[in-house]
Order: structure tokens, then sequence, then C-alpha cells
């Protein structure tokens, strides 16, 4: 162990310092910290400031006339740290100069409490160099690549260390007064699309903090995103919505942003948003480019005719490549690359002239405050207080507190009970007008949760006949089926009440009551894709406290029997056996799905070989630029949900993307695989494959369900089956008892005679007895 120092260090040259890290405990050194202070304020005296001069870094080191050049890279250079300067000029020039003189090349970073704190005045740039993205106690040195800058660009990523030119948030009756004086031409309704991971949240925060609706802070990170299972996940799952007030030539915009999921598994959320919006920040991401999901989202935009402000972001990272993705944009969408916003929403750069694109690009919406309320319903959410909270967008009218409304969709008649927006919390108001999206709750409230239909028209009691109702919403029709069930029967009524207010909450979600001989009564419940899943199974157990076991996910399969009836099946268990004469005669249908893959063309091959071994039909392969591959496959939807896209990201080692649609039905050579213990069925256990799956399947499942079983007096027998062919067979030994402990060795007769006894009591148990299977067993099973 070092022995501690017992006198201060002796004062060393300058011209020696080098890194100070976290790992060196330099905060414990109070000597350290004063030598660091003072060779910085040498650097500056070096430098001959006049009085009142405001000096950047790079002007600093100029002043020395050193050459200044950036490190080779950040590995060695971990803030807070100090760079001290050399006191002598450098003789050797950059391409000859010695490895130990890479000290002298290095750039200056003032950061440490002492040094930032003593050279505040000195360095402190005019606050119109800093707004936005620079630290407002250091400012840029010019080069893009230095250490100071991106330094500046990782320490300006905290919002403490943020300014922009923002006023301060107004109190909520200031609120109303500004929203009231802005009229509908100065409305702008907008929302942000992506691929999944480009940058939408991020970018949702600065807009916020360049309007002043929130201040720039590290608690107001991915404000809209809501959830636990957005924050812990990283990803967006539910469209959220936040208004805005900004100043544009002298006059006040009120602007309505919608932050939408970029996962394709939550298209339904990026569907609903169009509805209020009339216009899109189409987002790309500079390094990765235009993404499977990227072109997904235009069309949809594009189908609904809304206005498209093209948005380039991450422009700060190093693997940025403007112009590749200008030039995809440019031929994918046919969009002006002149008209492309270029940003990095983690430093804040370039998005103030985001703002006025969304102004002067995004058209007003359409309505009229004097004629009869026309107002949709968009989203609902269950408040503990409030009931069932609508949020909605108002074509024509208004509506505040106190109002009689009726819904056209189910005639039910309801009192407002509040309106509001979203700022970017629930912000109460006196009224919402025509063109503006808020929120409204009825006192009392909806009594059933089906009332609140998504795409619902409400209008003013009186008014039904004059009002007609809009359009509404497309329906989303689910992929995946699984069982669910509570781990304790006795918990399933708070079960239930717990998944009625999930599902009003995300409309995707199809609820049907099933029961299970093996887990007791439970739901069928239907999802847009296995992701969709997961993330309703980590909400229930995150907001409400609850956990279910859910079975594997399986698609629905149609059945066109001889007589041209047909049948639509999403419980495996509820498929006809293989030996009915009906099933045989029948022609089976399975769902597929198109699905469109974007991947860089050095892991092309592998891709290629992953979607033939999923019984995948290439339909088309277009080199989208020099290294990038769009690939297109009709796959069964069954190999989608067996973790299709966790094994395209292995293959593709990340890099590829997937989005995918439905592409009907295929016939298909179908079969009932079932387990057996004792030749009784487990019910929770069964599934509809192609007849190539069985083998491989079959044995996984005898294998599993054989280490979560426990031994029983008599023998156990596990089959998988289909119809009466057995596939694959495990067996359990039973515990065996030594009925011949008592005996001598040498009567071998009365030996047989009790073997015998004991072997005929095995065959009557085996013939009686029921196997006693734990429901953990099921739950191990049923585990990934």
């Amino acid at each position: 162990m070092t022995p501690k120092p017992t006198s201060r260090p002796a004062k060393r040259d300058v011209s020696q310092a080098q890194f100070i890290g976290p790992n060196a405990n330099y905060m414990g050194s109070l000597a350290r910290l004063f030598d660091a202070a003072q060779a910085v304020a040498h650097a500056i005296l070096l430098a001959s400031p006049k009085e009142g001069q405001q000096l950047t870094s790079a002007e600093i080191i100029r002043s020395q006339k050193g050459k200044f050049t950036q490190a080779s890279s950040l590995e060695n250079f971990s803030p807070p740290s100090f760079v001290f300067l050399p006191l002598r000029q450098p003789t050797a020039t950059p391409q000859s100069r010695s490895p130990n003189a890479s000290f002298v090349d290095s750039q200056m970073s003032l950061a440490g409490r002492a040094g930032r704190a003593w050279t505040r005045q000195w360095l402190a740039p005019p606050r119109s160099q800093t707004l936005g993205w620079s630290n407002s106690r250091i400012s840029s040195s010019g080069n893009p690549n230095s250490i100071i800058d991106k330094w500046l660009l990782q320490r300006s990523s905290a919002g403490r260390y943020r300014r922009f030119a923002s006023e301060a948030k107004p109190t909520p009756a200031q609120l109303e007064a500004r929203i009231a004086a802005i009229p509908i031409e100065r409305y702008r309704n907008f929302c942000i699309v992506a691929h999944i991971d480009h940058g939408k949240s991020t970018l949702s925060d600065r807009l916020l903090e360049l309007t002043g609706t929130i201040s720039a802070s590290d608690a107001n990170k991915q404000i809209l995103d809501k959830l636990d299972v957005e924050r812990e996940r990283g990803i967006t799952v539910k469209a959220q919505t936040c208004t805005m007030i900004y100043k544009h030539n002298g006059v006040d915009y009120l602007l309505h942003l919608v932050d939408t999921p970029g996962h394709v598994d939550f298209r339904a959320e990026v569907t609903r948003s169009y509805a209020s919006c009339g216009g899109a920040l189409l987002l790309i991401d500079a390094s990765q480019g235009i993404q499977a999901q990227t072109v997904s989202n235009f069309h949809l935009a594009f189908a609904q005719d809304l206005a498209l402000v093209p948005v380039i972001n991450k422009i700060d990272m190093p693997s940025a490549d403007v112009p590749r993705v200008l030039d995809q944009m440019e031929t994918s969408f046919e969009l002006d690359p002149k008209k492309a916003v270029l940003v990095s929403a983690k430093t804040g750069k370039g998005v103030g002239a985001l703002l006025p694109a969304v102004v002067e690009g995004i058209p007003h919406p359409v309505g009229d405050e004097s004629k009869p309320l026309k107002m949709l319903l968009v989203d609902s959410w269950y408040d503990t207080f409030k009931g069932v909270v609508l949020l909605v967008r108002l074509f024509d009218g208004s509506i505040r507190a106190g109002d009689n409304v009726v819904s056209l969709g189910t005639g039910m008649k309801y009192t407002v009970g509040q309106v509001g927006i979203q700022y970017p919390n629930a912000t109460p108001q006196t009224v919402l007008r025509a063109g503006q999206v808020g929120y409204v709750y009825f006192n009392p409230g909806m009594k059933r949760i089906q009332d609140a239909k998504l795409g619902d028209t409400f209008t003013t009691v009186g008014d039904e006949g004059t009002v007609e109702p809009c359009p509404g919403f497309e329906e989303p029709k689910p992929m995946v089926f699984v069982a669910a069930f509570p781990t304790d029967q006795s918990d399933y009524t708070r079960l239930a009440d717990s998944m009625n207010q999930l599902v009003l909450n995300d409309r995707s979600v199809t609820l049907q009551k099933d029961f299970s001989e093996a887990l007791g009564s439970g739901w069928r419940l239907g999802f847009l894709g296995s992701l969709h899943c997961s993330v309703f199974q980590d909400r229930l157990r995150q907001e409400h406290g609850r956990s279910i076991i859910i079975t594997e996910p399986t698609v629905p399969t149609k059945i066109v029997y001889a007589d041209e009836s047909e049948e639509i099946v999403q419980n495996p268990a509820l498929f006809p056996d293989m030996s009915d004469h009906r099933i045989r005669a029948a022609t089976l249908f399975e769902p597929y799905v198109k699905a469109t893959i974007t991947v860089p063309e050095e892991y092309l091959g592998r891709v290629i070989e992953l979607c033939e071994g999923n019984r995948g039909e290439q339909k088309s392969l277009e080199f989208f630029h020099t290294d990038q591959v769009i690939l297109v496959y009709d796959i069964p939807a069954s190999q989608l949900v067996d973790d299709l896209f966790g094994k395209l990201k292995g293959v593709s080692k990340g890099y590829a993307t997937l989005d995918y649609e439905d592409a009907g039905w295929r016939q298909s050579k179908l079969v009932k695989l079932q387990l057996l213990v004792n030749r009784q069925p487990v019910d929770a256990i069964c599934r509809v494959v192609h007849s190539t799956q069985v083998d491989r399947l079959g044995r996984q499942w005898v294998t599993k369900f054989k280490e979560h079983v426990d031994r029983q007096m008599f023998e156990v027998v596990i089959q998988a089956i289909v119809g009466n062919k057995v596939i694959a067979r495990e067996t359990i030994k039973p515990f065996r008892k030594d009925v011949l402990a008592k005996l001598h060795a040498s009567d071998i007769t009365r030996r047989r005679k009790l073997l015998e006894k004991q072997k005929e009591g095995r065959k009557r148990l085996r013939a009686v007895g029921n196997v006693i299977i734990d429901q953990s067993a099921f739950q191990s099973f049923l585990s990934k």
C-alpha cells in the first residue's frame, strides 16, 4: 500500500502537467486544485486580454503561438479534468513531433470548480453566441472535431448547461389569456414521426424548452415519455401530446405537438395521431439514414394528405453523413433537400430554425367556433379520481364545463366536468375552441369503458341532426394472441379491473374471457405484435402491481370446410382434432405478413438465409444506396412472432430494421401439436404449427416439461402428439420402495412374489392416479 504523503508536494512546472481524471482522486488534494487554477490563470494572462475583452479557448491557445490540434480520441479525456497549457513554445511541427509531445498539442479544457469559477469572468462569451447549443461559460473553438467542442457537446446535453432564448413559463391565468387572444389562423397541429430510436422524444424536449413550456434541467429528459415502461425500455409506447405557445415575428402561435411511437407494433397510435394533425415532422437519423419504419410513416402521412417538414437529426455524431441522407430523402420521397432542417436534438443545435419551419410549412386547422360542437375522440385513459378522461380534437364549436354533450356513436348523454390542455401536464381551461386539442372528462363520468369508443363524435345535446359524424378510425386487427391467467385465482376480479383500465388506454388490445382446466379462469388477449404483448405485461405489473401467466404467442388459423363454410380459430385448444374427418377434408390457411427489411449490404447473405429458413418468399431486392439494401419478403406471421426480429438483429449485428403489414391468408399444411401427460391433454400447452416444425417443437416440449414435473409414486409419461401419432416421449420414473429390505438373501421365491405384487400395484395406481402438476411448473415452462 502506498504511504500517505506527510507534506504538500512541491510545486510542479506547468510544462510537466498531465490529464487528471476522476480516478486520480484530485478532489482530495487542495494543492492540486490550486495548481490547476494557477496554470489556467497563467495561460490567460499570457494572452494579454484587454479590459472587457471576451476570449474563447481557441484565442487563448493561439495567443501562445502553439500548434492547436485535437487528441486522437476522447478515451483519455474524462471530464471533469484539467488540461494544463505549456509555458514554452513547442519547437516540433505536427508532422515531426515526438511521441512525448502529444501533451503540447492537446487543447485546453476548463473544468472542475476551481478553474471554472476563477476564469468565468474571462471566458463567458456574449449570450447570443451560446444560445441553443454551446456551454454558457466556455464557447466553441470552431473546430467540430476538437476535444473542447466535443466536450461542450457532451456537457450541453445536460439540461443545466443548455441556455435557450425562451420566455418564462406563464401562470395559468396568463396562459389562458394568451391562448384566448390567438386566432385559429395561428394554430399549428403537428406530430413527429420517425423510425425507432431516431430521436423523436429528445427533439420534443428541445422544442418544449425552446418555447418555455419546460425548463432546461436534468429532470426534464424525455418529458413526454410518461410511462415507466417507456423510460425503462427507452422507447415511446403511447402517443403523447403537449400544447406550446411560440412567438414568431412578434405574434403568438399556438402549437400542438404529438410525440409518436417508432416501433411497428404501435402503428395504431401513429395513425390516430394523424387525425388531430395538419402536418408532420419526418425525422431521419443522419447516421442511419432512411429505415423501414421511416418509409412506412411517410406513406401513412402521405395518404392522410399531411404537410411534411423533413428534419435530419443527430448531425453532431461522427458517423453522420448528411449529404447521403438528403440524397436518400430526395430519391425515395421526392422531398426538396433545401427544405430539410438540420438539427441535433441532443445538443439543441439547429432546433431554433425548426419552429419557424413548422409555422411556415404546416397549414392551420380549419374550423368555425360559431358552428355547433363537433368533437372527435382521439384517445382515452383512466384516472383514479376523475374516471375516464378523453383526449379530443375540436373541429367546430367550443366546449366548457357544464355543457351537455351526446355521443353520436352510442347515444349516451353526459355533462362536462372539466376541460383543459396538456402543458405538458393537465392544465384546466375555461373553454376549448375549434382547432384545439385538449382533454375532457364528465361529471358524473362514463359508467362503462366500452362507451369511450375511439373515433366517436360528440356534439351538444339538441344538435345531433345538424352535425355529421367524423369518419372515425380503422379498427386495428390483432396479429398475436395469448392466453393470460392470474397467478392466484382469488385475484381474478381485481386483475380483471386492472386489465380493463389498461385496455381503455390501449385500444389495440382485444380482451375475451377464457378458461383452462390446468390454469383456471383467464382471458384471451390479442396484440399487434410480440413487443406489444411484452409491454402490456410490463405495464400491468408496474402500474397496477399485478402479475399474470401467459401462454406462447400464437396466430389465428382459417379453416375452409368441404361445404365451403369458414371458421377462424384464435385459440389453438379449440382447433379440431387432426383425427376428425372434417378437418382432414378441410383446407387450412395461415396469415402472412409483408416484411420490409433494410440492411447493410455486408449482411445481405445472412439475412436472406434467415428469411428463407423461416419459410419466407422473396418479393423484391433493391439497392437503396451504395451500402443499403431493401428486401421485401412474404413471411408467415407465426414465424414473425417466434422472435424473428431478435434473430434478424443477431445476424446483422443490430443494423437491420424491420417493418411489416398484413399480407392476407395463404394455404398451408398445418397440424395441431398437443402435449399429453399420462394420456391426458394439457390444454394450456397446445399449438397449431406447420408440419415441418412438428419434430423439433415436439422434442423441445417434452424435454422442457419433464424438468418441471415432480416425480410421483407411479410412472409419468409425457408425450407430444399430432392426431394419433406420437412425435416425442419422455418418462419420469416413479419413487421406488425397497420391499426386499426385510427378506433374507436366500429366499428367492419370496423375493419374486413381493416384486410381482409391487408391479401389479403400480399398474393399478397408474390407471386411477392423477398427476399433480403444480402451477409453478406451468409458469416455468411457459416462461422464455
